[in-house]
């Protein structure tokens, strides 16, 4: 029988992962604060127009740089976009490249005047950050170079990266802003190593490969910006590209992650499949080592059980986690079905003002 603890825990408001099924970020920023903004800490702009597919848009961007080609002949169409992988041309030096932009400062700074617009208004409450997610360089080379090519064009992509990461927090103030690293891929890598896949991966050390290099960018933010991280096992078609079979290797990668940063993370969420309200998937949260200050947010809230099911999943956490933690969907529902965004909504809303 399954030891279990008192469940005293409080859940401390809600989180958006990121990407939100509306066509706009004026529409996502209104929607969330009026449903959900007393449990809200950060809103993000939902991740509209050529990002609503996560990082599929990136190969478009990168193939506009000179020497760098797409590999096949025919389009990998994604509605507006190719999706086609990339590759550096024969000839050239990868330290030779130059990026165009990459498109993150640009969406960013967009939705940053509609933020600060709302704010102003007072539809956004004063205390409420604006939060930009980003993915990992881990993420997108991962995700889009081609295999031979990644070890020299990771660099490349992470200076580009963290230039626009540098333009944005040149205009948007410290304590006005949230960002948050998107770790999917990473962990693509990490499940493929246990069956000896390694399609992804061109390092041999997968766990202090992936780990260190999320570190890198947590570090990157001054201590006056908030830092958070997304953990992801991906979200195409809303399923995930393999099922965790517990919460052991989220667990065991937050913890080594945290281990070796040098500034403090200010909040860390963990996805949670629908099917699983056992205590065997929960368990290893057990050994989740965070500093105190650190938020956990749990991607517990599905749109297709809700508030109920999301309790029922809670009820499970609160005997592994000895720690409050937050309310969350397990990724970014910016591809859900049309006319599910303000139920889901209202489910976090409900679990979260329950406590």
């Amino acid at each position: 029988m399954t030891e279990t603890k008192p469940s005293s825990q409080t859940i401390r408001g809600a989180h958006l992962v990121g990407s939100i099924n509306f066509d706009d970020a004026e529409t996502t920023m209104r929607v969330a604060a009026e449903t959900l903004g007393p449990w809200l800490k950060r809103i993000p702009d939902g991740e509209v127009g050529e990002r609503f597919h996560w990082i599929a848009f990136q190969p478009g961007r990168l193939a506009a740089a000179e020497g760098i080609e797409r590999v096949g002949d025919t389009p990998i169409p994604l509605r507006m976009l190719d999706i086609r992988s990339v590759r550096i041309a024969e000839g050239v030096d990868a330290a030779d490249l130059v990026l165009p932009p990459l498109g993150y400062a640009e969406a960013a700074l967009a939705s940053w005047k509609v933020f600060a617009e709302l704010k102003q208004q007072g539809v956004i409450a004063s205390g409420t950050r604006f939060q930009v997610s980003l993915p990992t360089p881990l993420g997108v080379v991962g995700s889009f170079v081609r295999a031979e090519d990644r070890e020299a064009f990771e660099p490349v992509y992470e200076a580009a990266l963290a230039a626009e990461l540098d333009e944005i927090l040149a205009v948007v103030p410290h304590d006005e802003i949230a960002v948050q690293w998107d770790a999917a891929v990473e962990f693509a890598i990490l499940e493929e190593a246990a069956t000896d896949l390694r399609r992804h991966a061109w390092f041999d050390d997968v766990w202090a490969g992936t780990t260190s290099r999320l570190a890198r960018q947590i570090d990157r933010l001054p201590a006056d910006v908030e830092v958070g991280v997304h953990l992801c096992y991906g979200d195409v078609a809303e399923k995930h590209f393999v099922e965790p079979g517990d919460a052991a290797n989220l667990t065991r990668f937050a913890n080594l992650t945290a281990e070796q940063t040098t500034r403090a993370l200010n909040w860390l969420h963990l996805p949670v499949p629908i099917e699983r309200d056992d205590d065997a998937f929960f368990a290893p949260l057990a050994e989740l080592v965070l500093p105190e200050e650190t938020e956990l947010y749990l991607g517990l809230v599905h749109r297709e059980d809700g508030a109920e099911g999301a309790r029922r999943r809670i009820a499970t956490a609160q005997r592994h986690v000895s720690r409050d933690f937050g309310v969350a969907t397990e990724c970014g529902f910016g591809r859900a079905p049309e006319g599910t965004t303000v139920p889901l909504f209202e489910a976090h809303r409900e679990v979260a003002a329950a406590w």
